[in-house]
């Protein structure tokens, strides 16, 4: 079975397959999280707690979310595309969805040095 991800608050609960997951975006005091599917979901968490979260919930081995910047959690398995001089980031399946996403230069430029360090290995 699936491993998800469950994020609970006084008023909701939100499960979702870790696999769907594509990104998370920060606004304010809340989370929007975003499937593959396009589905979102606007947690009442800030995005500090639930990258913290998705820590506790998934296996020390398992890094396939990583956080970019100040306000972006992506699964980067879904990476498609990354342009730090454009500030543009595809996350894509390459077959049923595509998100562009936008992160700062610096964010962007680490993300794809560490995802070539990655490959090479």
């Amino acid at each position: 079975m699936e491993k998800r991800l469950v994020f609970t608050t006084s008023t909701e609960i939100v499960r979702v397959p870790a696999e769907t997951l594509v990104y998370i975006t920060a606004d304010g005091n809340y989370s929007v999280i975003t499937l593959a599917d396009s589905e979102s979901f606007v947690l009442t968490m800030q995005l500090g707690q639930v990258e913290r979260h998705i820590a506790e919930m998934l296996k020390s081995d398992d890094n396939r979310f990583i956080r970019i910047g100040k306000s972006l959690i992506v699964n980067r398995d879904f990476i498609a595309f990354i342009n730090p001089a454009r500030q543009k980031m595809i996350l894509s399946d390459c077959r049923t969805f595509r998100h562009e996403v936008s992160a700062s230069k610096e964010a962007l430029r680490a993300l794809k040095e560490l995802l070539e360090k990655e490959d090479t290995k």
